[in-house]
């Protein structure tokens, strides 16, 4: 007599599977990372000890064994510091990854052209492609039409 087996093994491994969704998972996390606030306090925190070691300096020379008095002036540079810079930080790491953003764009961008025109120089068809829009383009610009 003869008997037939069917198993069914999984065409896939586990653990495999697994790394694979968690370097998604990681990828996607990354990507949805926003550094804003990051770099704000990062830059709050620098700002921040530089006043205090200025203001450490400052109060040294005149304290003369007040060391009470020194601690408080110490930590209220810090303080007033902290709630003072908080806001133009957070602007000024805002417009910073704009400002990287834009110019990883324009690079990207750049890098894309330098692409396209290196195929152009090489297919007759693409570049009567680009010759046609540019002159569609110019006349566009010279009828005032944007």
């Amino acid at each position: 007599m003869t008997r037939f087996i069917q198993a069914d093994y999984p065409t896939e491994h586990a653990g495999l599977d697994r790394v694979t969704r968690g370097a998604a998972n990681l990828a996607a996390t990354v990507r949805s990372f926003d550094g804003t606030r990051g770099t704000a306090t990062l830059l709050l925190a620098a700002l921040v000890s530089a006043l205090v070691v200025v203001a450490n300096e400052l109060v040294v020379t005149w304290t003369e064994g007040h060391l009470l008095a020194a601690w408080i002036a110490a930590w209220l540079v810090g303080f007033a510091a902290l709630a003072l810079f908080a806001a133009p930080m957070r602007e000024a790491a805002g417009a910073l990854r704009a400002g990287f953003r834009a110019w990883t764009a324009s690079r990207r961008q750049a890098r894309e052209d330098a692409k396209l025109w290196a195929i152009a120089l090489t297919d007759a068809r693409v570049m009567a492609d680009l010759s046609r829009a540019m002159a569609a383009d110019a006349l566009r610009d010279t009828r005032g039409y944007y």
